[in-house]
């Protein structure tokens, strides 16, 4: 699977400013300058898991109003939409991918828990991340007969791997978190 030619995502400078403002107000409420910022060692995890359920959020929502349309006669509005699913679907898979799936798998956690969930689900969410691929690869400037005839059954069979994704990403995202819900971003 290859997914080095994806553009590695900036820090988004509307929250640089913010963090900015935030910093500025704690000096006019006593902080010293010896004082130091505290430090959370769970932030790049929540901030890879924010982007996580934002972008699936984005693409379950495409999903859902692909579901709504008749894709048996697939037209050009129909295709702008699948052509934008498919972006989308791209980019949620690879932020999970060089996100919070290469920070484990290089090494980078340290709790067992983690790890151990990590091993035991990365398999079926490797799976699930293939027929996504193989869905968008398939689908990508595919032939008016190829959307009209396949297109349905397809985008049915890839949004049961898109659940089984889900439901083990959530299971992992607990973990990182050590919660039983998944972070709120997700109603954002």
């Amino acid at each position: 699977m290859q997914f080095e030619n994806h553009p590695r995502r900036t820090p988004n400078s509307r929250a640089t400013r913010e963090l900015g403002t935030h910093a500025r107000h704690l000096g006019t409420f006593g902080m010293t300058k010896a004082a130091k910022p505290v430090h959370d060692p769970r932030a790049t995890s929540r901030k890879q898991i924010d982007d996580l359920l934002k972008q699936r959020q984005r693409m379950l929502v495409l999903l859902w109003e692909l579901t709504k349309v008749d894709l048996n006669r697939v037209d050009e509005t129909i295709q702008d939409m699948l052509d934008e699913f498919l972006t989308i679907l791209v980019d949620y898979i690879a932020i999970g991918h060089f996100g919070l799936y290469q920070r484990i798998s290089d090494g980078n956690e340290r709790r067992s828990r983690v790890i151990d969930m990590a091993k035991e689900i990365y398999p079926r969410i490797e799976r699930a991340t293939e027929s996504a691929i193989a869905f968008s690869e398939r689908f990508e400037g595919a032939s008016e007969k190829t959307m009209n005839t396949d297109l349905a059954p397809a985008l049915s069979h890839l949004a049961e791997q898109i659940t089984t994704r889900i439901e083990l990403e959530d299971l992992l995202i607990s973990a990182v978190l050590g919660t039983d819900m998944p972070a709120n971003a997700a109603a954002n």
